[in-house]
């Protein structure tokens, strides 16, 4: 059962990154860009630091990811009205529009899915995720600090 699990992550793995670049494909868009994107939408605006915190990016590389989101129109540096020094990035959501029309069959799809599961069982597939991620951020972390 155990090998079962290790081979269905790893394709539940393959398959996210390979949707994940044909959608950055289709949008224009790397990987991170896209990713960062989303944590845009997710967490709202955010410095480069936190930004950086979140993706585990150097900050130089974080440097060159919001350049090349700006360059594209999709995020906009402003300064953080309380403390001027302070620079925040924010999603451009009028270049954004439509963006999320793509996700929507995949949205609904897993929807679907979801309604083949009673609550306490999809509260278990919550916490395996949350804490299988926790397990992959830290695994990165110690990547990037070797």
């Amino acid at each position: 059962m155990l090998d079962e699990l290790v081979e269905a992550g790893r394709e539940s793995s393959n398959a996210a990154v390979m949707y994940h670049s044909a959608m950055g494909e289709r949008l224009g868009l790397g990987m991170t860009e896209e990713k960062t994107l989303d944590l845009l939408q997710r967490l709202g605006p955010l410095t480069a630091g936190e930004l950086s915190q979140h993706t585990g990016l150097a900050p130089a590389s974080i440097s060159g990811l919001i350049d090349r989101l700006e360059a594209k129109w999709l995020v906009r540096r402003v300064r953080d009205t309380k403390d001027r020094r302070r620079v925040i990035v924010e999603i451009n959501w009028e270049r954004l529009a439509g963006f999320g029309e793509l996700f929507e069959p995949f949205v609904a799809a897993m929807n679907g899915l979801y309604d083949d599961y009673t609550d306490d069982e999809l509260a278990l597939i919550a916490g395996y995720l949350t804490r299988s991620t926790a397990l992959q951020r830290e695994a990165t972390a110690a990547l990037r600090a070797e």
